[in-house]
């Protein structure tokens, strides 16, 4: 299924690609930069263990609204408009806010508006599907009605009852859920282009968060599969014993509008058999297989 959202570096995209390379076995699924959420909802549910986690508090607000309160978070969104200055009031009133206090401490706190956890969601989803590019910044100035994203709010609603979601450091995460049978998948914003990911309220990822990470991952009793942009940088951090890297390419949605082709180079890097799934696919019989045609 398709996720509710669009998001900057979304892998709508490469999800397939990314699911036929999870390991064969795990009993945990923990996705760290959960983002748009495009492979956790793309992989079937099946009976492991899922963790949605983002250290942006806002989209955690939404996931959780979506999960819990969704007929409330859709009346709420049923009276937003797709206008600059609604846009632009919205953008500015959570960027003063801090969305991880609780209900009924919030007017106390400076400058903070007294809005519920809903009221916030719905202002969220709003900036994400009228901002240009998803990008959170400006108004995308596009015909679009909201409400037309009611029943995919539905399905994600459903696809996430079971669904941990958290609002954690990739670090204290992975330390949390770490286990033999644990099995994280990780999208972080790419090198030298954290400044898209700079979302409201946060203050980017740095150089030494992407040190911090293969630190975090290298000492890790599970498995990794990790999303990166193919660069030098990336590659040394990760060139250690028993670790796979492979490259591909997509499509670059940015170059593509002035150089039709333009391709994005990228990789995946794991602490396993990258191609473990495809090894142990059984193999198609043909009519020369069967009675022994072929001997």
């Amino acid at each position: 299924m398709n996720s509710f959202m669009s998001w900057i570096g979304g892998k709508k995209s490469l999800r397939e690609l990314i699911i036929t390379r999870f390991p064969l076995y795990y009993e945990r699924y923990i996705e760290v930069f959960g983002g748009g959420g495009w492979v956790l909802f793309h992989k079937n549910p099946g009976n492991d263990f899922e963790v949605y986690n983002d250290f942006n508090g806002l989209l955690v607000n939404l996931y959780r609204c979506v999960r819990e309160r969704p007929q409330e978070l859709m009346d709420a969104l049923s009276y937003c408009l797709n206008s600059r200055a609604d846009f632009e009031t919205v953008k500015n009133t959570l960027a003063r806010d801090k969305v991880n206090l609780p209900e009924g401490q919030r007017e106390d706190a400076l400058g903070y508006s007294p809005a519920t956890d809903v009221q916030k969601a719905a202002w969220f989803y709003q900036l994400i599907r009228y901002s240009y590019a998803s990008g959170l910044t400006s108004f995308g100035s596009q015909p679009h009605d909201i409400r037309s994203n009611f029943p995919v709010i539905e399905q994600a609603h459903r696809r996430l009852a079971k669904v941990v979601v958290e609002n954690k450091d990739f670090e204290k995460l992975i330390g949390q859920y770490d286990r033999p049978v644990s099995f994280f998948y990780a999208d972080p914003p790419y090198f030298e282009t954290e400044s898209y990911y700079k979302n409201v309220g946060e203050d980017g990822f740095t150089e030494k968060d992407h040190i911090r990470l293969r630190d975090a991952l290298l000492g890790i009793e599970g498995k990794f599969l990790l999303s990166y942009n193919d660069c030098e940088f990336i590659r040394s951090l990760y060139d250690a014993p028993g670790i796979q890297v492979e490259a591909f390419t997509r499509i670059n949605n940015i170059k593509q509008r002035y150089d039709n082709g333009a391709q994005f180079p990228e990789i995946l890097i794991a602490n396993y058999e990258l191609h473990e799934r495809e090894k142990n696919a059984p193999s198609q019989l043909n009519l020369f297989d069967v009675g022994g045609l072929n001997t």
